[in-house]
C-alpha cells in the first residue's frame, strides 16, 4: 500500500506544479467516489497522467503501471511509494490482476489505463477489455476519465514538459451488472469496452 505521508506530500507538490505550470482545470470532480471501491479509467498520453488525475482525489489510490517504469532508478521507488504496482502489458499478468482484485476487495480505488500504454500520435487508441472485466468481477463502478491537452504538454516525443493547458474530465460512474450466475461473454466485454471508450472520446471531441 502507498505510504500515506509520501502520498500527501507528493499530491501537494503535484497540485502546485499542475496548477502553476500546466494550469490544470478539473471538471466533474463530484463524480469521484469518496468511499468504497471503484475503477478509474483514463486515456493515456503522458507519464504525468497518474499525477494529474490524482490531485483532486482525497484518498490513496493504486495504479497498474508498466513494469519497466517501476524498475527505473529514482522514479521507480517513488511510483511504488505513491501506490503503483507493476503489470506486464505484453501478456496476461496474473500477479498484477491479483493485486488489483485485492485493492478493490479492500474498498480502495484503482487506476487502470485501458489503452495499455501511452499514445504516440495523440489519437485515442483501442481499449482493452481488462478494466471492464475487473469491474464486473469485483462488482465496482467505473469512473471514465478524459485527459485533454496532455499530448501538447508532455507527450511520448517530448524530452521535457511544456507549459500547455491540461483539462481533466471525470465522467459519471458506470455500473456494469450481469444476471446472477451469468459469466460475461466476449461480445459483452467488447461492447461495454467500446462504450467506455466512446465516453472518454466524447470529451476529446468537444
Amino acid at each position: 500500500m502507498p505510504n500515506i505521508w509520501i502520498f500527501r506530500i507528493v499530491r501537494l507538490m503535484a497540485s502546485i506544479i499542475s496548477h502553476v505550470y500546466f494550469r490544470v482545470e478539473y471538471r466533474g470532480v463530484e463524480n469521484i467516489p469518496t468511499t468504497g471501491p471503484f475503477l478509474m479509467t483514463p486515456n493515456h498520453v503522458s507519464y504525468f497522467d497518474p499525477i494529474w488525475i490524482s490531485v483532486p482525489v482525497r484518498r490513496p489510490m493504486r495504479y497498474m503501471t508498466w513494469d519497466v517504469m517501476t524498475r527505473k532508478p529514482l522514479i521507480g521507488p517513488l511510483m511504488r511509494a505513491f501506490g503503483s504496482f507493476p503489470v506486464n502489458i505484453d501478456r496476461a499478468d496474473r500477479q498484477a490482476l491479483r493485486v488489483a482484485a485485492e485493492q478493490l476487495r479492500g474498498g480502495g480505488g484503482l487506476v487502470v489505463f485501458p489503452e495499455g500504454g501511452r499514445t504516440q500520435t495523440g489519437a485515442l487508441m483501442k481499449f482493452k477489455a481488462g478494466a471492464v472485466l475487473l469491474a464486473i468481477e469485483a462488482g465496482v463502478p467505473i469512473v471514465p476519465v478524459t485527459i485533454i491537452g496532455a499530448y501538447q504538454a508532455f507527450s511520448f516525443h517530448h524530452l521535457l514538459p511544456r507549459p500547455r493547458k491540461v483539462r481533466i474530465v471525470y465522467h459519471p460512474p458506470i455500473h456494469l451488472q450481469l444476471p446472477a450466475g451469468e459469466e460475461p461473454s466476449r461480445e459483452f466485454l467488447r461492447t461495454q469496452t467500446d462504450k467506455l471508450r466512446q465516453i472518454v472520446a466524447s470529451a476529446l471531441a468537444t
